[in-house]
């Protein structure tokens, strides 16, 4: 019998493998050091990149602005909520507060009505403190006036004070541009005598002139009412006078401007002022009262101011002021003076009949 190969027999063996190396055991490193290198290292990998030392992250770019808020819509108060009473809110005082509060209040009000008894007294004419004080009284407060300064002369002056501050503030609230209102005819109302003391008897008409000086010529002028008519233009208006007693009425009146009258008869230079003058008014009991009036320039220069000759198309009669007067509708019409008998212009304010007796100068509307 052949001889058989055995298993294993017959066949090269492989030689018998070396046992693998074990790996050489490293000391443990700190957490985080060195760990990344040495193990690509030791598993013989491509080594890692370190990472990059940190930047500081990029500023970012600010941010605009918001939009301004528009305002909250405000709410429409009603007239009764604003004339509603806010509420009120108790305050506790002390008694002994109170007390001398209300002493304090009461003693001021009667001081204070004390100084305007004496002062509304102080203000009151002569004639009207003997009605009403007997003369023992009367002396006694006359004395005790005298001793403060009180005086008649201190209270004229104080009262000229007040006009003439009264009279400053009109003027300067004047404008030489303004006219009063016009009318038409049919709105023309009956035109009362007003003279303040008896009407003058016309035997003064067929002599009458008017005489004219403070002119620029040095000369003085007399003048007929014919030598007015023939050498001005006439002009009508219809405008409303008011009198300081509180009417007014509506007239159509006719005559020549003042302001072509001051061309034709220039004032000398400097002249601010005009006297007119009434020479045959009368007092109540008929006796001569010459009456005057103070008028500025500009006002006589105004388009409006007339020489006046005739009233609802007819010469003046004689208790409209025949056969001349002043017609200024934008002053009163105590300065409307009637039977003009002369002119004068000067620098200086003139004397004026109702301030002299009390009343303003300047008397505008």
């Amino acid at each position: 019998m052949d001889e058989t190969e055995r298993p294993g027999e017959g066949v090269p063996s492989e030689p018998p493998s070396e046992p693998a190396a074990e790996a050489p055991v490293l000391p443990p490193l700190p957490p985080g050091e060195g760990r990344g290198e040495s193990m690509a290292e030791a598993s013989g990998a491509s080594p890692v990149p370190a990472p990059a030392e940190e930047t500081e992250p990029a500023k970012e770019a600010p941010l605009p602005p918001p939009p301004p808020k528009s305002p909250p819509a405000r709410r429409r108060i009603s007239l009764a909520e604003r004339l509603r009473e806010p509420e009120e809110i108790p305050i506790e005082l002390p008694a002994s507060k109170l007390r001398a509060r209300s002493r304090r209040d009461f003693l001021m009000l009667g001081a204070g009505a004390l100084a305007a008894a004496a002062g509304f007294w102080w203000l009151l004419p002569d004639g009207t403190k003997q009605l009403h004080l007997t003369p023992g009284l009367r002396d006694w407060i006359d004395s005790l006036e005298a001793r403060l300064g009180a005086n008649p002369k201190s209270r004229e002056r104080f009262l000229n004070r007040v006009l003439t501050f009264d009279d400053d503030v009109a003027e300067a609230l004047y404008s030489a541009d303004r006219s009063v209102r016009t009318y038409s005819r049919s709105q023309v109302t009956p035109l009362r005598n007003n003279y303040s003391g008896r009407t003058p008897d016309p035997g003064y008409i067929p002599g009458w002139t008017l005489t004219v000086s403070g002119l620029a010529s040095g000369q003085v002028e007399r003048l007929t009412i014919a030598d007015l008519l023939a050498r001005f233009p006439h002009r009508d208006q219809v405008t409303r006078l008011y009198c300081v007693e509180g009417w007014s009425i509506v007239a159509w009146w006719g005559g020549l401007r003042f302001a072509d009258f001051l061309r034709a008869y220039p004032p000398a230079p400097g002249a601010r002022w005009a006297r007119l003058d009434s020479g045959v008014a009368l007092d109540g009991a008929g006796n001569s009262d010459p009456y005057y009036v103070s008028i500025d320039l500009p006002t006589a220069r105004h388009p409006q101011t007339l020489l006046a000759t005739h009233v609802s198309g007819r010469p003046l009669p004689v208790e409209h002021g025949a056969p001349l007067r002043l017609l200024a509708p934008m002053k009163l019409g105590l300065k409307n003076i009637k039977a003009i008998t002369s002119i004068v212009y000067s620098a200086e304010q003139p004397a004026d009949y109702w301030n002299d007796r009390g009343y303003s100068k300047y008397d505008g509307l």
